[in-house]
């Protein structure tokens, strides 16, 4: 599933490409996605014009003139890309936007998990996607003293916390996994058995591996691409991830797994007691 760097590659790739242009035409060829497309409301933004794009988690945020938003989350296997506007319709294409100045955006999902909406810019914060997601880790609100606040009073494994949406938005199960072996924790370790040092360390792990991977393109391992149809690179330079049997980079020692709540943890037996 894209997560907030792969989200924020994408936002950068589009932003100097779509700002100040207008929608021409919307054509939405199958609304069936995880939250049905609105025919109708997405038909209305016909001749408007894009003032600038933003995220929010992982949430592409389209900012519109007349106070508008053009929201999209990709869902576990979603695409969003220019094109020319001769080109072929391309399977699972569900939404299509075309542009002045002869180009499209299209939105591709073939699982379908994904989303597209318009809300008001007013609004956003209280809309029912947004309301409840918690700290925006890139923004300067994500510091050890939040997360030891955040955490006072549960008992879960650190790495469920860290993926709580809820608490700090749009780290995923790559870069949860990555930021705790930087910061030399057990995924398993419980949130009741770090301290205030160690959440330091962790929020400052976080913000790096996001960084890192924002400036690698992002992780692609299946269907990932930035608005322009580039990969990401971050899979190339993962320390833990994935790495089940390879020698830690740091001390050597084999990369284990161990699987919580159905998602793959990957850790160091000797860095991460």
């Amino acid at each position: 599933m894209p997560e907030l760097p792969e989200i924020e590659v994408l936002r950068r790739s589009l932003e100097s490409r779509l700002a100040g242009r207008t929608i021409a035409a919307v054509e939405v060829h199958s609304p069936r996605l995880r939250e049905p497309l609105d025919r109708k409301r997405l038909s209305n933004l016909a001749g408007r014009r894009i003032s600038a794009l933003g995220r929010r988690g992982k949430y592409l945020l389209i900012e519109l003139e007349h106070a508008e938003t053009l929201v999209i989350h990709l869902g576990m296997s979603g695409r969003l890309t220019l094109a020319d506007a001769a080109a072929p319709r391309e399977a699972h294409e569900h939404l299509t936007l075309r542009l002045d100045g002869g180009e499209k955006l299209r939105l591709r999902d073939p699982r379908r998990f994904g989303a597209a909406f318009v809300a008001s810019t007013a609004r956003l914060a209280r809309d029912r996607h947004f309301r409840d997601l918690g700290l925006e880790p890139l923004s300067g609100e994500l510091d050890g003293e939040r997360l030891a606040v955040l955490a006072a009073g549960r008992r879960g494994p650190v790495k469920s916390f860290l993926m709580d949406g809820r608490l700090v938005a749009g780290v995923g199960n790559i870069y949860a996994t990555e930021a705790l072996f930087r910061a030399r924790i057990h995924p398993a370790r419980s949130v009741a058995r770090i301290g205030r040092d160690r959440w330091q360390e962790l929020a400052s792990s976080v913000i790096v591996v996001l960084e890192q991977a924002i400036v690698e393109g992002g992780t692609t391992i299946n269907d990932f691409t930035d608005g322009t149809g580039l990969a990401g690179e971050f899979q190339m330079v993962l320390a833990a991830y994935g790495r089940e049997g390879e020698a830690c980079p740091r001390c050597r020692a084999p990369i284990r797994r161990l699987v919580q709540a159905g998602r793959s943890s990957f850790y160091c037996p000797r860095c991460q007691r």
